[in-house]
């Protein structure tokens, strides 16, 4: 008797925990359709950089999905308006279509507008019920989330499928919160054609990102003046007349001249490989006086010298590739004939690198070589 009510209760225990372990993902779930989009986009980066992506995809999802509720009601409410008869004869008139909305207190549909207007600025509808309807719908797209499958599909290796979701992001980017995210988009495509050996879609890209640097847009005569003053005036003179502190660039400059010096390409190489060096050391020389009003340039060692004591400067210099970048702009300055210029980079080197950058430039300075760049 009591084995058999032991028995009873066990089994009632094991059903009741088999119930929880398939409840809980479905509340979790629930609870993610129930939340802003916002918030379930904000956990699911959390799972996606602590490795979890799986839960990212899932979270990620269901943040498109709720975003895309939200808005298809919002849609669909004001369809029921536009589709009554006393509406359909106000002839695509937006301003008589609040006010029948307001006088009518339809609740739902100003609600709409509300939102629309909140999102999208009203001159940019023209007066027009249509466009405030076709606007309407495209903001059930979220290109946010869409990127961020697009991550989590990168992270798994699924290259083509990344591919596919960044663009769509990109495709959707009128609708980004920052619309300058919409450049980090363009560099994730890149790299994913970097890394298919897609060179020439990825230099279609970033030329792309290109267009957005002022400096680099005026052509030949900003790039012809900024080599002359280089070959003129040496390096150090070279970064005491000029400064272009575009950090959002620097990326597709170095890409791009790395790009063009393994092709053998080397005047396009010069080019930006010299606005990348530029960058790099506007943005180093502008932390330092950011930091210290009174700081004054004098040349590049005593460049490296000064940083040597700050981490988030030398954690750049890593980041931006520095030594390698200078490196092989002096191999295209030899290849292009600018040999003067060459050879004070490399000497720079030789004096203020380590290791293998070091290494590469003394060998050159003893005997110069257009050696490629190693691949990682």
């Amino acid at each position: 008797m009591n084995n058999k009510h032991h028995n009873t209760m066990g089994t009632r225990t094991l059903f009741f925990l088999l119930c929880c372990l398939v409840l809980v993902p479905v509340a979790a779930a629930q609870q993610r359709r129930n939340d802003p989009w916002w918030i379930t986009l904000e956990e699911g980066k959390r799972y996606f950089r602590n490795g979890a992506y799986g839960d990212a995809l899932r979270y990620f999802e269901d943040a498109r999905e709720s975003r895309k509720t939200y808005y298809a009601k919002m849609e669909r409410d004001l369809i029921t308006v536009l589709s009554l008869h006393t509406v359909r004869g106000l002839r695509d008139d937006l301003g008589l279509l609040e006010k029948y909305i307001e006088r009518e207190f339809r609740v739902d549909a100003m609600d709409a507008l509300k939102e629309l207007y909140y999102r999208v600025p009203k001159a940019r509808l023209n007066n027009s019920s249509t466009a405030a309807l076709t606007e309407l719908g495209r903001l059930k797209n979220y290109p946010e989330a869409e990127f961020w499958l697009g991550e989590v599909y990168r992270a798994e290796g699924e290259f083509s499928i990344a591919l596919s979701q960044y663009q769509k992001a990109y495709d959707q980017k009128a609708l980004l919160e920052n619309p300058e995210f919409g450049r980090e988009i363009l560099y994730r495509i890149a790299g994913l054609r970097q890394l298919r050996r897609e060179y020439t879609e990825m230099a279609k890209i970033l030329d792309d990102i290109l267009k957005t640097d002022t400096l680099w847009s005026r052509e030949s005569f900003a790039r012809s003046n900024l080599l002359r003053s280089l070959e003129t005036n040496g390096v150090n003179r070279f970064l005491l007349l000029f400064r272009h502190n575009e950090p959002y660039v620097e990326k597709a400059h170095r890409t791009m001249g790395f790009y063009y010096y393994n092709s053998g390409r080397h005047e396009r190489a010069v080019e930006n490989l010299l606005f990348a060096f530029l960058i790099q050391n506007s943005v180093i020389i502008d932390a330092l006086l950011h930091s210290q009003y009174d700081y004054t340039f004098t040349n590049l060692s005593n460049l490296m010298n000064d940083i040597g004591r700050r981490r988030d400067l030398l954690a750049y210099l890593e980041e931006i590739e520095y030594f390698k970048t200078t490196y092989f702009l002096a191999n295209s300055l030899y290849a292009v004939n600018r040999r003067s210029a060459a050879r004070e980079l490399w000497t720079f080197l030789r004096d203020n690198a380590g290791g293998e950058w070091r290494g590469r430039a003394l060998s050159q300075l003893n005997n110069p070589r257009l050696d490629p760049i190693p691949e990682r």
